[in-house]
């Protein structure tokens, strides 16, 4: 059965090819890879002086000025472009690549589950997802309310060993859908599959202001087309860079780190992360779908255009107001099921401006 995905006028199918052809299709994915790099989380990191105000228990952190409209822009054009979209349930299929502790996992599972959560304190991630929801294909039906957790892969072992490669990356995600024991199920049409490194595996640009990416596999490699994204730890190679403001970079002296709200320093400044790939995968997860500017090969996208905010007054180099919570002195922005994250917003196309559950006016 063939099965065409399109790219940038290109296509790619799911068919059984004589050794010679299948040769030459993983030589083109290879040269189209290099081409046509996957949509990157990157981090401006600005130098800015915190200010506070508010009472009660959560109080306000703002770091540097304030706009009405965070990232607001006449000059922002996204547009759809006829790709599809995730409209069905969303199911998230982590794979724990290296060596992760059991509190890691739970913090990172808590905050999949959050996203489709009911009930969950104000402001939410759930309340965050809803700008995602926004979005539609070319049908008019949004994007699926719900986001659940589904069958997990652990690679412990490092299968493909500690310095992966953006290829490699889909090889240790083929090894998890083909394993012998408990594969993670193919599902093209809910499925995103979600790549994490430990803090001491290596992928390549990592650090070099790529914190995480999303794209989607090639046939030729795992078998089928599949979305997925690769967010790593950056506790031991660049928590400033990632992980900020978590920990600073040493361009920044004099600048205070917040304290992450879950006590982990390298899982806490990977949500961000997570979201804004989950985000990213639900709008565009074939790079056809919903992105600013012509040109595919480096589209700009819902979560790109908000990078680095994280409440009001957020934009150009500020990240806005946040909470932190006065027993403990944790920095957030939203409440999950039972913890406290810190989530950068996504852009809202109908009012086209940055958007999230802890703005000021909500």
């Amino acid at each position: 059965m063939q099965m065409p995905r399109g790219l940038n006028g290109r296509l790619f199918y799911s068919v059984l090819l004589p050794p010679a052809a299948e040769i030459s299709l993983l030589l083109l994915s290879m040269l189209l890879f290099a081409v046509v790099a996957p949509s990157t989380a990157w981090r401006p990191w600005p130098l800015m002086t915190l200010n506070s105000s508010g009472s009660g228990s959560d109080q306000l952190l703002l770091f540097g000025g304030s706009k009405k409209y965070e990232g607001s822009s006449e000059f922002v054009h996204l547009k759809y472009h006829m790709g599809p979209v995730l409209t069905n349930n969303i199911t998230v299929h982590p794979i724990w690549y290296g060596s992760w502790y059991p509190p890691q996992k739970r913090i990172i599972r808590e905050f999949i589950s959050s996203i489709s959560a009911v009930g969950s304190k104000h402001p939410s991630v759930a309340g965050w997802w809803r700008t995602v929801q926004l979005y539609t294909d070319q049908t008019g039906a949004n994007i699926s309310r719900t986001v659940r957790l589904g069958m997990e892969k652990n690679d412990r072992f490092y299968s493909h060993g500690k310095s992966l490669t953006r290829l490699s990356i889909q090889s240790v995600i083929k090894s998890a859908v083909t394993a012998r024991t408990k594969p993670l199920p193919i599902d093209h049409k809910n499925g995103l599959y979600l790549l994490l490194t430990s803090d001491d595996v290596y992928v390549q640009d990592f650090c070099d202001n790529v914190c995480g990416f999303h794209y989607f596999t090639f046939p030729s490699i795992v078998g089928c087309t599949l979305p997925y994204a690769w967010v790593g730890n950056s506790a031991k190679f660049c928590p400033g860079v990632c992980a900020y403001p978590f920990s600073v970079p040493s361009y920044m002296p004099g600048f205070k780190p917040v304290k992450s709200p879950n006590g982990d320093i390298g899982v806490d400044g990977m949500i961000s992360v997570i979201a804004h790939e989950i985000a990213e995968l639900a709008t565009n997860p074939l790079i056809n779908a919903w992105y600013a500017g012509p040109d595919p090969s480096f589209p700009v996208e819902i979560a790109d255009l908000c990078e680095g905010i994280y409440g009001t007054g957020g934009g150009g180099s500020y990240t806005g107001q946040m909470l932190e919570d006065k027993s403990d002195g944790a920095t957030y922005n939203m409440n999950g099921i039972r913890r406290r994250y810190l989530v950068q917003w996504v852009w809202n196309h109908i009012v086209s401006y940055c958007s999230g559950p802890n703005a000021l006016d909500q």
